[in-house]
């Protein structure tokens, strides 16, 4: 029988005073970010690596977290982006076929500080009355009140650009499709990759270019900052613009570029942060959401069937709906607090949504988007768009 290691004591606190004494689940030390909590049943791996949570500690709601381990296929990033993890239990045991190490290896490789044995319970109540907040994680504390004015004094998402600390140094080809099992590789039929996407990453999940391999394409990934000229001259068939972290408002030289892809007139497609930097380089304004939507349960409606999906999203800022107004048509709509989910222009290929249809984790309800875009990009627009009800 393997016994439990001893975890040494860790605390929690937020920035409104309160705190909440656990055991470390993680590496040892301190950490400070946003305090956000995340829905999903499973997934835990690919939300540690998502790089989305830039500057965010994550608590998980579901009870135990890191039972089925950790494997490679499953990362969406090569390591953990975000500032910490909290959880209610961090199971030290792992009980999966698929499964290489435990959570608590993964964490200690990449020094990434954890605390379990929290109330989480209590503790997203009080970010749903409260709103996000900043927060720390640390082993390191002697008192706890010393820990809540050092959260005090740390930085807050607004205005800050998280997108240059997880974006891609260089450019770099993408042609690996998304993961089967085993006994389903030697049957499994890829299309030819025969269409041809640049994508400018923000912080892309790697599950968002294997959907887009699986679509037929190929793609490009190129480094946020990369000016627009420089991806028109590689004259693809369209562009992709990736999911990331932090406010969109504060990443300017993304806005401009994409507002020069605009002018190009090809098939354009965006996820989360991408959605959002669209809506901006087309004249729109964004806003903070009181705690954000992250988790794999979001209702969405698509307004042209009146179908509803499960969504995976994970954002802490929106599109104003009524910024928009004569520029782009509203295709989505979230069922829980009405906000923007996605939009498309009339005139021309370019659409966008603010969850993320490759899920990982979460359900699939939204993978036709992929489709979608393939069809956009070659040319078959007149079957890529339902007519609205």
């Amino acid at each position: 029988m393997t016994l439990e290691p001893h975890r040494p004591p860790a605390w929690l606190a937020l920035e409104d005073g309160s705190v909440y004494r656990g055991v470390s689940a993680g590496a040892p030390g301190e950490t400070f970010g946003e305090v956000v909590f995340n829905t999903s049943m499973t997934g835990y791996q690919e939300v540690l690596t998502d790089p989305s949570y830039r500057g965010q500690i994550v608590l998980m709601t579901a009870p135990e977290i890191g039972n089925v381990g950790v494997n490679p296929e499953d990362d969406e990033a090569p390591r953990p982006a975000c500032a910490g993890l909290v959880t209610r239990d961090a199971s030290p045991f792992v009980s999966s076929w698929r499964a290489r190490r435990s959570l608590g290896e993964l964490l200690a490789e990449h020094r990434l500080p954890a605390v379990s044995e929290i109330d989480t319970r209590a503790v997203t109540r009080r970010l749903r009355l409260g709103g996000a907040m900043r927060g720390a994680i640390s082993t390191e504390v002697t008192d706890p009140q010393e820990l809540v004015e050092k959260v005090r004094r740390s930085p807050g998402l607004v205005g800050r650009d998280l997108v240059r600390e997880v974006t891609c140094e260089a450019p770099y080809e993408w042609d690996e499709p998304g993961w089967v099992p085993p006994e389903e590789r030697a049957r499994r039929q890829v299309p030819p990759a025969d269409l041809h996407v640049v994508a400018y990453d923000f912080g892309m999940k790697q599950s968002i270019l294997r959907r887009l391999r699986d679509v037929g394409c190929r793609v490009t990934v190129v480094p946020a900052p990369t000016p627009a000229y420089k991806v028109l001259a590689l004259d693809p068939d369209g562009f992709f613009l990736s999911n990331g972290p932090g406010d969109p408002a504060a990443v300017g030289y993304a806005v401009e570029a994409v507002g020069g892809l605009l002018a190009g007139g090809k098939p354009i497609f965006g996820i989360c942060l991408g959605h959002q930097i669209l809506g901006l380089a087309l004249g729109g304004t964004t806003y903070k959401l009181r705690f954000g939507h992250h988790g794999a349960n979001h209702p969405v409606r698509d307004l042209a069937t009146g179908k509803v999906e499960i969504t995976s999203q994970n954002h802490g800022f929106a599109v104003d709906v009524g910024s928009l107004a004569g520029r782009a048509t509203l295709t989505h709509l979230n069922l829980n607090d009405r906000t923007v989910e996605g939009m498309r222009l009339e005139e021309r290929p370019v659409f966008s949504v603010q969850y993320h249809p490759e899920a990982s984790p979460g359900p699939h309800d939204s993978s036709y988007l992929f489709g979608r875009f393939a069809a956009l990009l070659r040319g078959e627009e007149r079957g890529a768009w339902p007519a609205r009800k």
